[in-house]
């Protein structure tokens, strides 16, 4: 979740989705935004509100923190530059 924008009828298809999970069986989903930000995510607070709402009932977050796994690998063989101890990305 947030990668792209999700417009109101894919917000309303996953709403309905977690609603009818709910209680019922287990979600697994990922995010790179924080739950604060989800209402961009749908352009709607509401709906972003009732979702975390039934997601964050009875749920165990994990927040994971550090650099992208998936550019382990290129920063080791100097395609992508790696990130200098003390500075700030830009």
């Amino acid at each position: 979740m947030g990668y792209l924008t999700l417009d109101s009828f894919a917000a309303t298809c996953l709403f309905q989705l977690v609603s009818e999970r709910y209680e019922k069986g287990s979600i697994i989903l990922t995010s790179n935004k924080s739950y604060g930000d989800w209402g961009a995510i749908f352009a709607d607070n509401v709906i972003a509100s009732a979702i975390l709402d039934r997601l964050l009932h009875h749920s165990t977050t994990i927040n994971i923190k550090g650099e992208s796994y998936r550019l382990k690998d290129k920063k080791k063989a100097g395609v992508v530059a790696a990130k200098s101890p003390g500075k700030e990305e830009a």
